[in-house]
């Protein structure tokens, strides 16, 4: 999770770091964040769509992996900026750029409890009504209408209780 743990709004994303809605999904989280500062709580969940995206899943582990190095969010945001760029190769280098320990996250990345973590949220979000990405859920209610309007008519909302 990103943000104010207190925050009166909480945001979660169950997302696909290949997928191209995701991606354009990602600048719109972002302009919410800096929009919103401490009154907004982000939180991703992994929903990789691997048999439509063949590199999801093992960007998710990436992701996951470069949290046990505290680097999460850096390696997220990185995943997001080189879509077009997810393969092992790639995704190890972005490691290396990080600065995290190449040789930990390598080993990590083909662990059982990185793709126990990974499962974990993509069954999360099917038991919660997830078919695509991205999907959003503002203070526990699903945003249908992924625009920034439909977000900024969810979050208004939200606001009011």
């Amino acid at each position: 999770m990103q943000g104010n743990p207190h925050a009166p709004l909480s945001l979660v994303e169950y997302g696909d770091y290949e997928c191209p809605y995701c991606g354009r999904a990602y600048r719109i989280v972002k302009a919410l964040q800096e929009a919103l500062g401490d009154e907004l709580l982000f939180a991703w969940r992994n929903f990789p769509l691997s048999q439509v995206h063949p590199h999801a899943l093992r960007a998710a582990a990436a992701a996951e992996s470069a949290g046990l190095q505290d680097r999460f969010w850096e390696m997220h945001d990185m995943l997001f900026e080189h879509q077009d760029a997810l393969d092992d190769a790639h995704l190890l280098a972005y490691a290396e750029l990080l600065g995290l320990d190449v040789e930990r996250f390598a080993r990590d990345l083909d662990s059982d409890g990185i793709a126990e973590r990974v499962r974990a949220d993509f069954l999360s979000g099917a038991r919660s009504g997830v078919n695509g990405t991205p999907t959003f859920f503002v203070n526990g209610k699903r945003v249908m209408n992924r625009s920034v309007e439909g977000f900024k008519d969810m979050i208004e909302a939200a606001k009011k209780g």
